[in-house]
């Protein structure tokens, strides 16, 4: 099958993967690399030019510049005759039922990055195929990395590519997902972060695509593997992650802090400390990193000042919706030997409480 998804967990190298396998194709083989953040298109630059410098049919671009550079740009008049798109307007809305190209652009030509997608997905059908034989004739594979990122019309737009002639081959860790590119839509919200399992079983059921697991992590010691993978209900099926994280050091694993010795903890082992948002942890002066804003990064340790959700999971096993613990799955996930949560009554946590000795 030509379209897959692979499915891989925190620290498993997809983005690597990504660049290796744009390194192996052949040199003719037209390949664009799509991704939402800015972060990870720098990245994904850098590193394809240090392993894949040399193929230069490979392109790396942001979603929103996807679609306006191969949908919105050159097939507006297909829609909206004489129209032209002259910018992108990231934060701006339209007006309240607003209607015709006023739905779409501002007074000033710039496409609302709200309604992006939606003009994209509509502009596919108004160019009457188009649209799509263009995009057939300048790419032969299109890889999507953080696919769990989309959202709304964009799940309509994946369903397009999947049955064009492009090879279409997606990553992602559907765990991760506390991005979106249009949050606030309600199109196809059923299918929003981790509901995008969801999107990927049904389209694997319909034999659209294949499936695949890479649920090998190199970054997190085998305790914080196993924690990570309790954090989700078991119903929704993810498979066991296997740790290949060899390192010991005199402090590996998941431990309780008690509030009265996180000072001592944090002054010992020096974690990364992490909130859910600024709201959070005001009882400690620490430099925080918020749970969304870590996703992506790598730390010795960390240290995590829980939401009552996530203490009431800690504590009790009372489990997390989805979103709650997917950011809870991002925060735990940054740390390659130890994981250290606050929280004064451990309930019947199994975790072990650290305490200052005289030896630490």
């Amino acid at each position: 099958m030509a379209n897959h998804l692979t499915l891989a967990v925190a620290g498993s190298r997809k983005t690597q993967g990504i660049v290796e396998r744009c390194a192996s194709v052949p040199r003719e083989r037209r390949v664009l690399v799509l991704t939402y953040t800015q972060a990870n298109q720098e990245e994904l630059t850098s590193r394809l030019r240090q392993y894949a410098g040399d193929h230069h049919h490979v392109e790396v671009l942001g979603w929103f510049t996807f679609l306006l550079r191969h949908f919105a740009k050159p097939f507006l008049p297909f829609k909206f005759a004489g129209k032209r798109v002259l910018g992108f307007n990231f934060e701006g809305r339209p007006r309240f039922m607003a209607k015709g190209v006023a739905r779409f652009m501002d007074p000033s030509g710039a496409v609302y990055g709200c309604e992006l997608a939606r003009l994209a997905h509509e502009l596919i059908q108004d160019s009457k195929g188009a649209l799509l034989r263009r995009l057939e004739c300048i790419y032969d594979e299109i890889l999507i990395d953080e696919v769990q990122d989309l959202s709304a019309h964009d799940w309509e737009i994946i369903d397009t590519l999947l049955h064009s002639s492009i090879d279409i081959q997606m990553v992602g860790d559907i765990r991760q997902s506390v991005l979106a590119t249009n949050p606030r839509s309600a199109k196809n919200s059923k299918y929003s972060y981790a509901g995008a399992i969801h999107w990927a079983r049904e389209r694997e059921a319909k034999g659209l695509l294949e499936i695949l697991e890479s649920a090998t992590t190199w970054r997190c010691h085998p305790h914080v593997a196993k924690f990570s993978d309790s954090i989700f209900d078991p119903s929704w099926k993810f498979p066991e992650t296997q740790s290949k994280n060899e390192t010991v050091t005199d402090h590996d694993g998941v431990f309780l802090v008690s509030a009265k010795h996180v000072t001592q903890y944090v002054q010992r082992f020096k974690p990364q400390c992490l909130r859910y948002n600024v709201t959070s942890g005001k009882a400690f002066d620490f430099d925080y990193l918020n749970f969304k804003v870590s996703k992506g990064m790598t730390f010795e340790r960390v240290l995590i000042v829980p939401t009552a959700p996530i203490a009431q999971f800690v504590a009790h096993g009372t489990h997390l919706e989805a979103g709650s613990a997917s950011s809870f799955y991002v925060a735990v996930t940054r740390a390659k030997q130890s994981v250290a949560i606050v929280l004064d009554e451990a309930g019947s946590s199994l975790l072990p409480v650290w305490k200052p000795t005289p030896e630490n």
